[in-house]
């Protein structure tokens, strides 16, 4: 069974950043290193689902033409709206997902620390959904904590095994060490140096 709502209720409840994202250095390695990962200095159309207090959506926005965040949690939505109040072209929505994924299409999909909160059909169905949403050249970004968490369905090495066996496009980008998976990938595999002409 995934992790429902109250679960994410309670964590915001009364703690304005209950991961530490602002604090630890672990956390802004992270997402020096997922931004690092992104093969395309821009993208026109970004969806973060799960953006929580929008720490990582603030790097982002700077980066798209327009960002899409959501996430299921109330307060948490309200949060990252007051975080992303000078980027105009940023919008954050509750949603619970994958029964509320967004209509439209998406250049960057980036599934941070979420994944393994729910359990395998939920998390099949929201990688249909992701794919279906792709643009022809779209690419997939996925983060996620390898230490077990309580009361997760799932772990790290499930969800990036689902993803790599159901998304059919080549893994652009890999970065594995002992606290967290890093994986990219995207329907068009052509590296970076050759897209510059440099191979």
């Amino acid at each position: 069974m995934s992790v429902t709502t109250p679960y994410f209720d309670q964590l915001f409840a009364g703690n304005d950043d209950p991961w530490a994202f602002r604090q630890r250095w672990y956390e802004r390695r992270k997402r020096a290193m997922t931004l690092a990962m992104l093969t395309r200095p821009r993208y026109a159309s970004v969806f973060e689902p799960g953006c929580a207090n929008g720490e990582l959506s603030y790097e982002l926005a700077p980066r798209c033409d327009r960002l899409l965040g959501c996430d299921t949690a109330a307060a948490a939505v309200g949060l990252a709206r007051n975080r992303l109040l000078g980027f105009p072209h940023v919008h954050v929505q509750q949603s619970c997902l994958p029964a509320q994924w967004p209509t439209g299409q998406f250049d960057l999909i980036v599934l941070s620390e979420l994944c393994y909160y729910l359990d395998r059909d939920d998390l099949g169905r929201l990688i249909e959904l992701a794919v279906e949403s792709l643009a022809p050249d779209g690419q997939l970004l996925a983060c996620h904590w390898r230490p077990t968490i309580d009361g997760c369905p799932q772990t790290a090495e499930q969800v990036h095994g689902m993803l790599q066996e159901h998304l059919a496009m080549p893994l652009l980008a890999r970065h594995h060490e002992d606290d967290f998976l890093l994986d990219l990938w995207g329907r068009d595999g052509t590296s970076v140096a050759t897209l510059e002409g440099l191979r």
